[in-house]
């Protein structure tokens, strides 16, 4: 498949909103204010679509883990950059499992039994459109999910967090979690 006149290669253009929510839901909070997640992907398929010749895979399965790696490796740089440290194989290990369980937190929420191929495919394409459904979503929604389901907080811990009342939080995340539902085609 050939780059488009953009310069952005279609097989990994597909992954950007996916990107997108792994850099936001990975990207240090001190750095959230000074770092804009965007240019992280940014520079994550720009770096790709100059080592395209490089990726060995056959499977988008494949391309996102080779992605993911890509993005993983930014986040440190940005964090390296930012804190002006040395390497620290520790926190770099630590970023990479948060990027890794960030993915497979997305995965369960879409709840689905991969058992066979076809099923590994249609999560694969589900957790691509949970993507771009959540970055579709407006930023106090998103952040109120982030909060609620992958760092696991309360209601009340979320309030805190974003300076609101349980109350406000909790229309925001049951508006959110409509608006997703809408996106996604789903009644439940």
């Amino acid at each position: 498949m050939s780059p488009t006149p953009s310069g952005n290669d279609p097989s990994f253009e597909q992954f950007r909103s996916y990107l997108q929510l792994l850099a936001r839901m990975n990207l240090d909070k001190q750095l959230a204010a000074k770092v804009d997640p965007s240019d992280i992907v940014q520079l994550t398929m720009l770096q790709a679509h100059q080592a395209r010749d490089q990726f060995r895979g056959e499977s988008d399965a494949q391309r996102a883990a080779w992605l993911r790696q890509i993005l993983t490796r930014n986040l440190l740089h940005t964090v390296r950059d930012y804190h002006r440290d040395k390497r620290n194989i520790s926190r770099e290990r630590a970023l990479q499992n948060a990027v890794d369980a960030s993915s497979m937190c997305l995965e369960r929420m879409l709840a689905i039994d991969e058992s066979s191929p076809d099923q590994k495919a249609m999560r694969h394409e589900q957790i691509l459109q949970l993507a771009d459904a959540m970055e579709q979503l407006p930023e106090t929604q998103r952040n109120a999910i982030l909060l609620k389901y992958h760092e696991g907080l309360t209601l009340s811990e979320i309030g805190g967090a974003m300076d609101r009342s349980v109350e406000a939080v909790a229309g925001l995340l049951h508006r959110g979690l409509k608006n997703l539902r809408s996106r996604l085609g789903k009644e439940d």
